[in-house]
């Protein structure tokens, strides 16, 4: 009886580096919403204030602490988004190589891409009103979301599967 390859993780860490294990397709949709939400941030819209809010989570949480929070946003933000953009380029510009084998991510890389990922997830859960008590199996199939909470959960999965490489180094 012919043994059975176990599956490929995710993303393997090698001694070059982190292969992506990802269809081409899957790749093509992280660098598109990767792409997405690094032209929210760049827009800078009061519109979209909302959806990119956990984003720049508040540093002080009492109402006393307002205005400190305010400064605290107005010193930081500029800092935060460049941080977030750098990493957003990072994916654009080295995931399709590192899916093909040809150049694994670099640790700095890899953690850029967990930034990302990190983040677009953090945008989607906004939109959908995700909070702790969300469970995938009470999404029904007449949801007019069902789409975008089956997005969340695969970036849920590729978000897990990053952090279990970078924590097997």
């Amino acid at each position: 009886m012919a043994r059975r390859k176990a599956p490929r993780a995710v993303f393997e860490r090698t001694p070059k580096g982190f292969v992506v294990n990802l269809q081409r397709e899957e790749i093509d949709l992280i660098v598109r919403l990767v792409g997405e939400l690094r032209n929210l941030l760049l827009a800078n819209d009061p519109n979209t204030a909302a959806i990119t809010r956990r984003l720049f989570p508040p540093a002080y949480h009492l109402a006393d602490d307002a205005d400190a929070d305010t400064e605290y946003q107005r010193l930081m933000r500029d800092e935060l988004v460049a941080s977030r953009l750098a990493a957003m380029q990072q994916v654009a510009d080295t995931l399709h190589a590192a899916a093909d084998g040809k150049s694994p991510l670099t640790e700095e890389a890899m953690h850029g891409l967990l930034q990302s990922l990190n983040a677009v997830r953090l945008v989607l859960g906004t939109l959908l009103d995700v909070g702790e008590e969300h469970h995938p199996d009470d999404i029904r199939d007449d949801d007019p979301m069902v789409g975008e909470h089956h997005l969340y959960q695969f970036l849920s999965y590729l978000l897990e599967a990053a952090v279990e490489a970078v924590s097997r180094g």
